[in-house]
């Protein structure tokens, strides 16, 4: 039997590019196998090393477009000319067997997910600044100057979304930020 005091319950992880999301989440599932991590779906190729089914789930557009007119999926939306979304059988599969889920997606999709899942915990990850975050955006080396000023305009879109939120975490330190979530979550500190 799952002892998670959020066991059954659908975190959604939101927050701009750059915010530590993803480093977050990862240290989350390392320290609490039990949740579950949604595996995204989408219509962009895979690169190298990305396996369907762990990565995401593959589909051609046909598929996916299907799947959406199905209501296959919580949310889902277009970016850069494919199709992105949650597909919503595996993760109501989880829930129904009393496990922890947590999606980590776009503030777009938490808006949706929102309206088709309202009892889901929404959180909001919040750079300690602007200027912060910026560093972090170019510290990765890997975005031009041009998609450097669209993930820093998206983020200020993004930011002003604060009050949509069940809560908001700054990840100013990875460290105590994973410390804060495991509270947001409902963790003990001792096992």
């Amino acid at each position: 039997m799952d002892s998670l005091p959020t066991s059954g319950r659908l975190t959604v992880i939101t927050g701009p590019s750059g915010v530590g999301k993803g480093t977050l989440v990862a240290g989350l599932l390392q320290r609490h196998p039990a949740l579950w991590l949604s595996v995204s779906a989408t219509t962009r190729t895979p690169r190298p090393g990305e396996i369907d089914g762990q990565h995401y789930f593959f589909l051609s557009r046909p598929d996916f477009e299907a799947q959406v007119a199905g209501g296959g999926f919580l949310e889902w939306a277009e970016f850069a000319g494919h199709l992105y979304g949650t597909p919503r059988a595996p993760v109501e599969a989880q829930l129904a067997q009393g496990r922890p889920v947590l999606l980590e997606i776009e503030l777009e999709g938490a808006r949706q997910v929102r309206r088709t899942f309202p009892a889901a915990f929404q959180l909001l990850i919040k750079p300690p600044s602007f200027e912060e975050l910026e560093r972090r955006i170019r510290g990765r080396g890997t975005d031009s100057e041009e998609a450097i000023g669209r993930r820093l305009a998206r983020a200020r879109q993004e930011l002003t979304a604060e009050a949509e939120f069940d809560a908001v975490l700054v990840n100013a330190d990875l460290d105590a930020a994973l410390r804060e979530l495991e509270l947001l979550l409902g963790f003990c500190d001792a096992v």
